[in-house]
């Protein structure tokens, strides 16, 4: 059976959750996984990495054998990156979501551990890159996602990735909905991968006026910046406005400055300055995170209904 297959049929409906920054919590992941959907966190969220390897063992003894993720970041600006990973590998933890400069020496070594290793890219070169580390999955990040963002539609991007790659490809961009669940698969996609509507979940670690940002919020109320991490992400135009920053107005950081936290001069960012993707138009209620996969799974299978029908 195929890895795509394997996961599949833990699931209630083939999504996976992104992992936020700041945002997920354990939690978020246990309701995550309950719920039916593969749940997800970054190992930066806990503030220590003590803090991680609890909340790895509380994820793990409430969710029996549902697939859960952590999230590593594998750039040289990540302090933690090594403590973290030896958590990583002391929990055998069953998939991995590895994000800028992994290598393959990481992947093979959490392969021979266990975990199934994904990893985000933007790009078709970025794709080879990764096949030709051995990643188990593919995620493509089309423009539109929340957090670190792509710039490809996810139809260019997807055709030119499933065109040479055979193994799990997941794709992510303002999915948000059963329908755009069942248009990822159209796509070509193994597994939908949301993030934004849960940072309005109520196990999520935001705050009440950026769970109010992403209910009111819309695809407009999005704006696209490099300059506070280096790498371009996507952030809710009315935190900037409210910090005193014009949208119109952001300096772009040149080339090489990469620093996945935000930190230095831009301290606020993630913590005050929020990220968020285009498909939060969809999102209309705060509420607990089984509530939203509940209605995803309901929404999903009229989906597929509606399309049956019409053959």
């Amino acid at each position: 059976m195929s890895i795509a297959a394997e996961l599949r049929a833990k699931l209630r409906i083939p999504v996976m959750a992104g992992p936020m920054f700041i945002a997920s919590t354990a939690d978020l992941v246990i309701a995550q996984c309950r719920a039916g959907i593969i749940g997800s966190m970054p190992a930066l969220n806990p503030r220590t990495t003590a803090d991680l390897d609890a909340d790895i063992t509380r994820i793990a003894a409430s969710v029996g054998d549902a697939p859960y993720a952590i999230n590593l970041v594998a750039h040289a600006s990540n302090s933690r990156l090594g403590a973290d990973l030896d958590v990583v590998l002391k929990h055998k933890v069953p998939i991995v979501v590895l994000a800028l400069a992994a290598n393959a020496g990481l992947v093979r070594q959490l392969q021979d551990n266990g975990s199934l290793v994904f990893q985000d890219v933007i790009k078709q070169r970025h794709a080879h890159k990764c096949a030709e580390l051995g990643v188990d999955g593919i995620i493509a990040v089309g423009a539109g996602a929340g957090g670190h963002t792509g710039d490809l539609s996810p139809f260019a991007l997807m055709a030119e990735i499933r065109e040479w790659w055979e193994g799990l490809l997941i794709l992510s961009g303002c999915i948000a909905t059963g329908r755009a669940v069942q248009a990822a698969e159209v796509l070509g996609a193994d597994l939908a991968y949301i993030g934004s509507p849960f940072l309005a979940s109520t196990e999520a670690n935001t705050q009440p006026g950026f769970r109010q940002m992403i209910v009111e919020g819309a695809a407009a109320d999005i704006v696209t910046t490099n300059c506070f991490t280096g790498v371009d992400a996507n952030f809710l135009r009315p935190s900037l406005i409210e910090h005193g920053l014009d949208p119109a107005n952001l300096k772009r950081v040149k080339a090489g400055g990469i620093n996945i936290d935000g930190g230095g001069d831009n301290a606020k960012a993630w913590k005050e300055i929020w990220s968020a993707g285009q498909g939060i138009g969809a999102v209309k209620r705060s509420e607990p995170a089984a509530d939203y996969i509940d209605r995803l799974v309901e929404e999903y299978a009229a989906a597929r209904a509606a399309v049956g029908s019409a053959h």
